[in-house]
């Protein structure tokens, strides 16, 4: 009876919660990926989905490496967007490369001392590398392949090779890790080149860094593309090749035509299967996502894996000599035809590009 009567009484009279009780303003970690002194295209598109979370979000870039790159790249993270309020620097011999342990560890002791609520990266090589690893030190599941932020605990991602969308809600502790496709979030052309607001940059404490993972993986080697080629997963034009060139020698063909393009130059899984060309060029689910202007596919079948990584281009061009492809669902315009005599003849026709 007392209970029912307080009960009462409360429920005539407004209640009022302290804004710093009932939630907390977010703060966001986001792992930022450098080459050559600068920040990828698509660490600059994880801060626009950051940014995403909430109005009043406070965005730090955390950088790692050593020597002139890493300062290099501090500089230009400092106003390669306005919303970056903090660049965070680890300059150490350790982090020369991106290797995953060292790299989860120094997040580990980043959420230790700075408590942000939620962690971001690229749906990259380097973020599924990491950021899995680290969420298993920090005790929280990450979520993956965003696509959509719905809100600073909700989110949505495909899944089934992108047939389907799953709309995720996190209502684990904080931090709240997220890997985000960068196609999903274009960078706005006004903050592509800023360069007014630096933010400041602070230079972290390695003192306290735990050495345990040490000698449990090392660096090898690293190989990349030597023609002067657009990125592949920036790129305004992409050029692919499928198995239907049938051999390496005849991919050459897709490659000469890209150049006259000024185009990157992608695969399918078959094709790099075949050893037409490395896996750095494939599309697909099990390779890069690319979201460009125009996507032209040359002998491309259209397995479901391939459609998932190239399904948001802006214009899908396909050629193939079988009508029934599947290609041809998801292509805005298509041509029934030999690609060994379609390519030699845009080839001819196409102007150099100046």
């Amino acid at each position: 009876m007392a209970t029912r009567a307080l009960l009462k009484a409360l429920s005539k009279r407004p209640l009022h919660f302290s804004t710093t009780i009932v939630s907390r303003s977010a703060s966001t970690l986001v792992l930022a990926e450098h080459e050559n002194g600068s920040i990828k295209a698509q660490t600059v598109s994880a801060v626009v989905a950051a940014k995403s979370l909430s109005e009043d979000n406070s965005v730090s870039l955390l950088l790692a490496g050593s020597g002139q790159s890493l300062k290099d790249a501090a500089k230009h993270a400092a106003s390669c967007h306005p919303s970056v309020s903090q660049v965070l620097v680890a300059d150490s011999d350790k982090f020369e490369y991106p290797i995953a342990e060292p790299w989860a560890k120094l997040v580990q002791m980043i959420q230790q001392s700075g408590e942000y609520s939620h962690i971001v990266s690229a749906s990259s090589s380097f973020g599924k590398n990491v950021l899995p690893r680290a969420a298993a030190l920090l005790d929280v599941s990450p979520i993956t392949d965003v696509i959509e932020i719905s809100s600073s605990s909700q989110f949505v991602r495909p899944i089934y090779a992108g047939n389907a969308l799953c709309t995720v809600r996190y209502t684990g502790a904080n931090p709240c890790m997220l890997t985000i496709r960068p196609t999903s979030f274009p960078i706005p052309p006004s903050s592509a080149d800023s360069k007014c607001n630096e933010a400041p940059i602070s230079e972290v404490d390695l003192s306290t860094l735990d050495e345990d993972y040490l000698g449990k993986s090392r660096y090898v080697g690293h190989t990349s593309q030597d023609a002067e080629r657009p990125d592949l997963g920036s790129a305004r034009v992409v050029v692919t090749g499928g198995r239907g060139l049938k051999s390496a020698e005849n991919f050459k063909m897709v490659e000469k035509l890209a150049e006259k393009l000024g185009a990157a130059v992608g695969a399918t899984r078959a094709a790099v299967d075949a050893g037409f060309v490395p896996n750095d060029l494939q599309v697909g689910q099990t390779g890069k996502i690319v979201a460009p202007e125009l996507y032209l596919a040359f002998g491309v079948s259209g397995a479901i894996q391939h459609i998932a990584g190239m399904r948001d281009s802006k214009v899908i061009v396909a050629v193939n000599r079988d009508a029934d492809a599947p290609i041809f669902q998801v292509a805005d315009y298509g041509l029934v035809g030999d690609l060994f005599e379609v390519i030699p003849e845009l080839i001819e026709k196409i102007p150099e590009k100046k």
